[in-house]
């Protein structure tokens, strides 16, 4: 189900009979005294609010919640995020034409974006390469226009709850030619290596749980149009297989 467009049809549809009521039948019916039709009653009602929400989550911020535990350590699963919209250029809702041009990912940026294989699905990843960029990944390593990315052992990953199935795996702190993020990988664990190059307006993106993603090293390269935004930070976590709220979660800003 395509709720933008849903919402964007909603949002028309109010709008233009609230437009219509306005233009042909108000006048009368006021100067007969008569109520308003309930329909025209809802529509005025609704309008207004339908047309913020799809102002806001178009072209501001949109809430989106993570499913499975690709971005652990850095995600959990079970947070609600917040994602900037606007940080990748703005884009006409439903249509994704790009209208302005903003910003551009960065190496390193957590984004969301419509898996090319499947464009109705939304994906969290992390940037990794750019544009021209040559990525190789071998035994665990990332090497990014021959240069190794630092990997500096942290100990073992402590997760809890839906999170628990990652318990005893490495954790490393990554720094990605400047930016420090934490990565999960499992000894023994094995995954597609190679070396990649990434096309012109195209991205490289794979989850922080290096041996536990489906990322661009399985499935190829993410077009610039299926950008969707850069994750900004948590807003709410709800822990389903621990049924609780975890309230430190709440506030973290998305690194």
């Amino acid at each position: 189900m395509n709720f933008e467009l849903i919402l964007v049809l909603l949002t028309l549809v109010s709008g233009v009979v609230v437009a219509v009521d306005r233009l042909f039948f108000r006048k009368a019916r006021n100067e007969l005294v008569k109520p308003d039709p309930l329909l025209v009653d809802y529509a005025r009602s609704f309008f207004p609010v339908l047309l913020a929400v799809v102002v806001l989550r178009s072209f501001v911020a949109e809430p989106f919640r993570i499913p499975s535990g690709s971005m652990m350590p850095t995600l959990e699963v079970g947070d609600f995020i917040l994602v900037n919209k606007f940080a990748y250029g703005v884009r006409l809702p439903v249509l994704r034409t790009k209208i302005i041009p903003v910003g551009e990912p960065k190496r390193g940026d957590v984004a969301v974006f419509k898996y090319p294989k499947q464009p109705e699905v939304d994906y969290i990843k992390r940037v990794i390469g750019l544009p021209g960029d040559r990525i190789r990944y071998e035994n665990k390593q990332l090497t990014i226009n021959g240069e190794v990315m630092p990997l500096n052992k942290q100990g073992t990953y402590p997760g809890d709850g839906a999170n628990g199935r990652m318990v005893g795996a490495s954790e490393y702190q990554e720094d990605l030619a400047g930016v420090v993020h934490k990565i999960l990988q499992r000894s023994g664990a094995v995954g597609p290596e190679g070396e990649f190059t990434v096309p012109e307006g195209q991205y490289f993106m794979m989850g922080d749980n290096r041996d536990n993603s489906n990322d661009s090293r399985y499935w190829g390269f993410v077009p610039e149009d299926n950008l969707v935004g850069r994750a900004m930070l948590v807003w709410m976590n709800f822990d389903t297989e621990g049924a609780h709220v975890k309230p430190e979660r709440i506030g973290t800003g998305i690194h």
